[in-house]
């Protein structure tokens, strides 16, 4: 990104520079700047044509959105960019929230996601903004960041991979060493509690003293070692007013070292009956706390796992023709569009393209979730990264690098995966201010015991504000949400269901009415011969060559499907003479066959009788074909009634039961359709669907769903994502059918690759589920922090004597995590 003189500036508190697009004269300048002075608070304005900038001079705080909106209300266009950094050193809820706020101070920022289940930040912020100065604010915070480039390719998430496992190792030698070190300390200290002989047997031979003179220097190593990075992270936050979860384990095992070095070395400074070591609540808090980091890390690892199953796909290497005619194999990247690619069977195909020669099935599931082969041959589209089967293809390559399918998929799942829902804007505000919160309970809970709490009240009062300190990190809370939303969108992904807004997770659950356009969606989008029915004495193929030879003389949608039957079924077409259109009645022509020559009337009912047949014969097939919504067409050779045939567009295979699949989740399934009003109806009885909406106009769909939406709730649309875009942009969430290779619908929130309306239950039922698990992680870290910080604090020991040790709290703290992030991998086995 460039940082030319469009670049958002702040030369003061009260001064903001914003980029402008659109202005071509004076008098553009002068309609920017009279707009923008009429804002509450801008003391001045100047507008730029040469630099296309306008530089407002606020009397308060800036109010940047408002000025934008202003420009845009006017007519012109304030230039946006998102970027992505990666920020590393994040551990915490507390944490997510410290750098989002940070990030949103930088003059320019929009508006900022960060998602601690990938470590990413998305940032809005208008073009021209240096990337600098939000990686220097990210660091001034305390955590480091680096730019993420969009780059769908294996290496780039090879790379990713590589860094995560190197965390976990860095993880595992870390924990390693903390048991080592911890485990003697705990022996010494608590061994006795478990085996009496051991407190006696360790008193006579070394002595009390030496035990925790050697506890100490193990703990020392523990805490210089293994620990050190609490310290490196926490400390820092500290001091600058903005504690995380570092500082809370900093402070509690600093506290628990503390008075155990003043107990070994200066006893006579505590009260009598007060000296005591807590040595090994730091270092076994230390060794806790890694070892949950560590499961952590090891299972957050698999809650990417769906997009490394996607990026597994991407073929590595391509047989491409070049120079003199030779095939080679060249690298991935190498491949340009219009180079002829060949593809062997078993290969997988390796970019987008079109059939030149062979022909094959190829096993398309991983686009569409559907298992069966599809065929292939001259003219077909092929998607990159699905496998070729059982014979060999040259195709030339359409797509390549981040423009094929896959790659687009990769993106749509990563962007879903990195979203925020409307529901984790709750965990922000209490996670905000959690942790001081916290800080305050440890102190009020030291105090209390100290000049309350029975003797001795300083172990008491260190004890458990230790305690109170471990077990309420905030971790599990800034999991909850993303890990799961990472985990739905993935499984999503490989049953077919792409969501390219994470939120349309949330909305989804909340769906009421699902209405569905007819054509493409319930249907196949074509028309097609559907029913042939023979008078008495005629033979099926003669009689659909004659008539699909006469209806090939039209270029009426009907008489393309009549034409397009016969030729499937390998129907030789007769020549035909004197073709006749018969305005309101039909056609008729002369048709030379085997026998000579026959005269061929096709029309409605009513051009039959005005030819003097009679129809009866097929009155129960014709009422048959009006309760299916079908209107039968009439055939005649040489003047005898020889058919009746109906083309229609037929329902999709799978309609019926991804209608009755929807009823099943409880929800209306309403029609929207521009065919008339019987038909409609016959075809809504014919599939169960509730309400229907019939004869609407193109430009009448949004009404109809704005009508729907009024009288049930919230709404899901589903069209075709072509015609269908403001609609699917009206509705609560707008699902588009995808069509294997053209999913880039930018009106719609979910898109199905499988083409048919079996996605919408599916994806309805998996945001059930995804929203069922973030509430189950939700409930998990607020009901655990609830419950367990007053037991820390010790409320229960005037009832019955009972506190909890700080290692108890630390391993609950770090199972409380371990919890979440386990919860939100049962996603990973989801069936709709």
């Amino acid at each position: 990104m460039n940082t030319a003189a469009s670049a958002v500036t702040a030369p003061t508190a009260a001064a903001v520079t914003l980029p402008v697009q659109g202005m071509t004269c004076a008098s553009c300048v002068g309609r920017v700047e009279r707009a923008l002075k009429k804002l509450p608070g801008v003391a001045s304005v100047q507008v730029n044509l040469a630099t296309e900038s306008a530089t407002l001079h606020f009397e308060g705080p800036p109010d940047v959105a408002a000025a934008i909106a202003t420009i845009e209300k006017s007519g012109y266009a304030v230039p946006q960019a998102s970027v992505e950094l990666q920020v590393q050193g994040m551990t915490c809820a507390s944490c997510v929230g410290r750098v989002e706020r940070t990030l949103r101070r930088v003059p320019g920022v929009q508006d900022v996601a960060v998602n601690l289940a990938t470590e990413r930040a998305r940032i809005q912020l208008l073009a021209g903004t240096p990337e600098q100065a939000l990686i220097a604010a990210v660091h001034k915070a305390g955590y480091e960041a680096t730019l993420v480039v969009q780059d769908t390719s294996a290496q780039a998430h090879d790379a990713q991979a590589q860094r995560q496992a190197a965390e976990r190792q860095r993880l595992q030698r870390s924990l390693g060493w903390a048991l080592v070190l911890a485990l003697p300390v705990f022996i010494l200290e608590m061994g006795g509690h478990v085996f009496p002989p051991l407190h006696g047997w360790i008193e006579a031979t070394i002595g009390m003293r030496t035990s925790w003179l050697l506890q100490c220097v193990l703990t020392s190593a523990v805490l210089l070692g293994p620990g050190r990075q609490f310290y490196a992270l926490g400390v820092p936050a500290l001091l600058r007013g903005a504690p995380d979860m570092n500082s809370l384990v900093a402070l509690g095992t600093a506290a628990a070292f503390a008075y155990s070095v003043v107990a070994t070395f200066a006893p006579g400074v505590l009260p009598t009956g007060t000296v005591h070591v807590y040595f090994e609540a730091a270092a076994v808090i230390v060794a806790l706390i890694l070892l949950g980091r560590f499961l952590e890390a090891r299972a957050k690892g698999q809650t990417s796992d769906a997009i490394r199953r996607l990026v597994q796909l991407q073929a590595k290497t391509a047989r491409v023709q070049r120079g003199a005619g030779a095939w080679q194999e060249v690298d991935i990247v190498q491949v340009m569009a219009g180079d002829r690619v060949q593809v062997r069977p078993g290969e997988r195909i390796p970019v987008d393209g079109v059939v030149l020669e062979g022909e094959s099935f190829v096993d398309e599931s991983m686009v569409s979730g559907e298992p069966v082969p599809v065929a292939k041959q001259a003219g077909a589209e092929l998607v990159g990264g699905t496998v070729n089967q059982n014979g060999a293809l040259v195709f030339e390559a359409t797509k390549v690098g981040g423009d094929t399918l896959l790659a687009q998929i990769i993106r749509m799942v990563e962007q879903a995966q990195g979203a925020k829902l409307p529901i984790q804007a709750l965990v922000d505000k209490v996670t905000m201010w959690f942790v001081p919160a916290v800080m305050a309970t440890a102190l009020l809970t030291f105090f209390v015991w100290w000049l309350w709490g029975p003797q001795p009240a300083l172990n008491f009062a260190v004890v458990n504000a230790v305690a109170v300190l471990i077990i309420a990190c905030p971790c599990a809370m800034g999991l909850a949400t993303p890990t799961s939303i990472m985990v739905g969108t993935g499984r999503a992904a490989q049953l077919g269901v792409l969501l390219r807004k994470g939120e349309a997770l949330q909305q989804l659950k909340a769906t009421r009415v699902v209405a569905v356009d007819k054509t493409g969606t319930l249907t196949l989008g074509r028309p097609v011969l559907t029913d042939l029915a023979l008078a008495s004495g005629f033979d099926r193929a003669p009689v659909l060559a004659a008539i699909a030879a006469v209806e090939a003389q039209s270029e009426h949608p009907i008489a393309r499907a009549i034409v397009q039957a016969a030729e499937d079924e390998g129907l030789a077409l007769p020549t035909v003479a004197q073709f006749e259109n018969l305005s309101g009645m039909g056609v008729r022509a002369q048709v030379q066959g085997h026998h000579g020559g026959q005269r061929i009337e096709i029309g409605a009912d009513r051009f039959m009788r005005q030819l003097g047949l009679d129809v009866t014969a097929f009155a129960a097939a014709a009422e048959q074909l009006g309760q299916e919504g079908k209107t039968p067409l009439y055939a005649a050779i040489d003047g005898q009634l020889a058919a009746m045939l109906a083309v229609a567009d037929p329902m999709k295979p799978s309609t019926p039961a991804a209608i009755a699949a929807l009823h099943q989740l409880g929800l209306k399934v309403a029609m929207i359709t521009g065919d008339n009003r019987h038909t409609a109806q016959a075809i809504a009885r014919q599939l169960g669907i509730d309400e229907v909406v019939a004869e609407v106009l193109p430009g009448g769909k949004v009404e109809a769903v704005q009508r729907l939406q009024q009288s049930h709730g919230t709404l899901v649309f589903v069209g075709d994502g072509i015609n269908d875009a403001p609609a699917l942009a009206q509705a609560d969430v707008g699902i588009a059918i995808g069509t294997g290779t053209d999913i880039a619908v930018e009106a719609a929130d979910v898109v199905l690759m499988s083409g048919d309306l079996g996605g919408v239950p599916k994806a309805i039922a998996l945001s059930q589920a995804t929203m069922a698990n973030i509430a189950q992680n939700l409930f998990w870290a607020f009901a655990y922090n609830v419950a367990l910080i007053p037991l820390a604090a010790g409320v229960l020991y005037p009832v019955n004597g009972m506190l909890l040790s700080p290692m108890f709290a630390a391993g609950a703290m770090a199972l409380s995590s371990v919890f979440v992030v386990s919860n939100a991998l049962r996603l990973r086995r989801f069936q709709p």
